[in-house]
């Protein structure tokens, strides 16, 4: 792998605002085949279901960099925070089994972009809690917090919409599960 730099970088206009906007959940490994050009995905073989969760309020992907020139490692740790307002016993058996497993993740920011999480490893749910508030204005919901480690950043991914993050994607055959409101 070439270490060499390939351009500089201008400070950019401020037109962009943060957080992410839907999330989509794929069970770990069905993805298949992954194609990749310029660190961004192009194409997947795999026939699988995604289930779209929407997303408002407080939610953000955080990526962060560890990387040790003693030991020559570089490793990038993905961090996405959810909010998921309103209980019920259907989201707690998904939240279940999304804790039992390791899915990967699309995400579609604030800005139109959309990345897929936890390519090589998954994502493990690492934290999180169910409440029912105490006072009137508090949560009463979901707070997840998922990690995977991987040896690139989420990459980008080619061609997604608001309606499905894997359009772009010819030889995939993929399902999309919108919830219903309960």
């Amino acid at each position: 792998m070439a270490c060499d730099l390939t351009q500089g970088r201008k400070v950019p206009c401020k037109d962009v605002i943060g957080g992410i906007v839907r999330a989509w959940f794929v069970d770990f490994g069905d993805l298949g085949t992954v194609t990749k050009t310029d660190d961004e995905i192009t194409d997947l073989s795999g026939t699988f279901t995604c289930y779209q969760y929407d997303l408002k309020g407080t939610n953000s992907l955080e990526t962060a960099i560890t990387s040790s020139r003693e030991n020559g490692t570089t490793f990038f740790e993905e961090t996405l925070t959810l909010t998921l307002p309103k209980l019920s016993k259907e989201d707690n058996k998904e939240l279940k089994l999304m804790a039992y497993g390791r899915p990967h993740i699309a995400v579609e920011d604030r800005n139109g972009n959309f990345m897929l999480c936890g390519l090589e490893h998954g994502m493990d749910v690492t934290g999180g809690s169910i409440a029912t508030g105490q006072n009137f204005g508090d949560l009463s919901g979901y707070s997840l917090t998922l990690t995977g480690q991987e040896l690139e950043p989420a990459n980008f991914i080619s061609g997604g919409t608001s309606a499905d993050p894997f359009a772009g994607m010819s030889s995939a055959t993929v399902t999309v599960t919108v919830g219903t409101n309960s």
